[in-house]
């Protein structure tokens, strides 16, 4: 508005911008409220949700450490399910899938473990997932498959799971009778430092072989 000399001047201005403008300020002091009072009410829906996920984790722990295998797959289901959006949707397929390998049942827990590596969006969280899954082909003589696990893996984002994959690399290799392949893997182990402790026994284990069989 323009500077006007009197003061019954400035509020006939006030009353005729009013009756312009005054619906429009309405509408947008309401919106404001609106999107405050949304914000406020989502941030607090959000809390309460990762709340109910943490609890349920906690409990998921609690029966995965007391060998509760049936809890652990309800639990585990419950938090795929309604918090799949969280971490802790692949964490409680990564338990899932521990207790699946302790009955034995290695085809469900390479599912349960394909599905954790497809869902983690935390690159740690997919490279245990993934180790894992490379195990469990392993143990199911399944030494192909995880090989082509480890060449999936973006050598852009090994972290410090190098060693890691090139044990696991060793270790099917060995299960293939393919030893110098293995010994190459091993020492690549070694080099990069990350390796389990049992990695210079895996590799004199097999230098010890090659001076039998020499």
């Amino acid at each position: 508005m323009e500077i006007y000399e009197t003061e019954e001047e400035q509020v006939a201005a006030l009353k005729d911008w009013w009756k312009a403008n005054g619906s429009s300020v309405i509408s947008g002091v309401v919106g404001a409220v609106v999107i405050v009072g949304g914000w406020n009410f989502w941030q607090s829906y959000q809390t309460d949700k990762m709340s109910q996920a943490s609890t349920a984790y906690e409990q998921l722990i609690t029966a995965s450490a007391a060998g509760k295998a049936d809890s652990v797959d309800a639990i585990a289901s419950k938090l795929t399910t309604n918090f799949d959006s969280t971490a802790y949707s692949a964490y409680a397929l990564l338990f899932q899938a521990k207790a699946k390998v302790e009955a034995q049942d290695l085809s469900a827990a390479k599912e349960l473990l394909q599905q954790a590596v497809s869902a983690a969006s935390d690159i740690e969280i997919k490279h245990v997932a993934r180790t894992r899954l490379i195990r469990v082909l392993l143990a199911n003589n399944e030494f192909e498959q995880g090989l082509q696990a480890i060449a999936d893996v973006d050598q852009s984002a090994l972290g410090g799971f190098s060693g890691v994959y090139e044990e696991l690399k060793g270790d099917l290799y060995v299960a293939m009778a393919r030893v110098g392949e293995a010994r190459t893997a091993y020492q690549a182990a070694l080099k990069a430092g990350q390796g389990s402790p049992l990695l210079q026994f895996k590799l004199d284990d097999l230098t010890a072989s090659d001076s039998i069989d020499g």
